[in-house]
């Protein structure tokens, strides 16, 4: 018997299974990039877990909380349901920070790491460029219906990790691990095709400066800087729709192989 009685019988017993339910795809929720972005009001968050948990429930009705949800053991139980769901949400956090790395390399190379914003995601204060990239990568993300594929892998794992048995071997941890070194090559290569630009930019300042001593080279490279960026970055967009739809993908595969058993 759960340890919690109200008086309601099988009606009682039905909430505290929604509410133990609610605890993993509320932690995915939470860590997630898209769902968990400030600008979310929590009572959407807290509205979607619940719909979501309906389903679980009426879907997998051998998904059931330890009999205690006040002992050590039910304690335990539920630090490996937020485990699960913090780790479904943080592999798709680091896909969405790959493009916000490739940002910080363009805007110090364009000279418009004075041009910030406060990410809406995390709160904390990121480049401007970062912000275009984090809404391309938002809108792309969304096109392709990934975030249903996503919120399919959270109710999946009921079946893959009942509750019980949701912590993670080294094989599990080591897939996060390579997706992150994943998210890093992916930072480079969006990054890369306007860092070469932008070098070859600043090597013919450079050599300009030093053929006229007189040309301010603060005044000349700053705006040949950020004119070169923008028009390497149209060049670009293509390369990053490719590597996003790729990382993308990228991703969802993580987080099924973190499923797999």
């Amino acid at each position: 018997m759960i340890a919690l009685e109200f008086g309601f019988g099988s009606l009682e017993a039905e909430f505290w299974r929604l509410l133990f339910v609610m605890s993993r795809i509320g932690a995915a929720m939470v860590a997630a990039p898209f769902f968990g972005a400030g600008s979310v009001p929590p009572q959407v968050r807290v509205i979607a877990s619940g719909a979501i948990a309906v389903l679980v429930c009426a879907w997998m009705p051998e998904v059931q909380p330890p009999e205690a949800l006040l002992s050590i053991d039910a304690m335990v139980i539920l630090a490996g349901e937020l485990l699960i769901g913090l780790s479904l949400g943080f592999i798709l956090q680091l896909a969405f920070m790959a493009p916000v790395l490739a940002a910080e390399v363009i805007g110090g190379s364009m000279g418009m790491s004075m041009a910030v914003a406060v990410d809406p995601n995390s709160g904390a204060q990121s480049p401007a460029l970062g912000q275009y990239f984090t809404v391309v990568m938002t809108l792309i993300f969304l096109g392709l219906g990934a975030h249903l594929h996503w919120i399919a892998l959270v109710i999946e794992s009921y079946r893959a990790f009942p509750p019980g048995e949701t912590w993670l071997g080294p094989d599990r941890i080591e897939t996060i691990g390579m997706f992150a070194a994943t998210m890093f090559a992916t930072a480079v290569a969006i990054a890369l095709p306007a860092s070469l630009v932008l070098l070859l930019v600043q090597l013919v300042t450079g050599v300009l400066s030093r053929s006229a001593p007189s040309l301010n080279l603060f005044a000349l490279g700053l705006p040949a800087g950020v004119l070169a960026g923008i028009v390497a970055l149209i060049i670009s967009a293509p390369v990053l729709s490719d590597r996003i739809v790729e990382l993308t993908g990228l991703a969802l595969d993580a987080s099924g192989e973190l499923l797999a058993r």
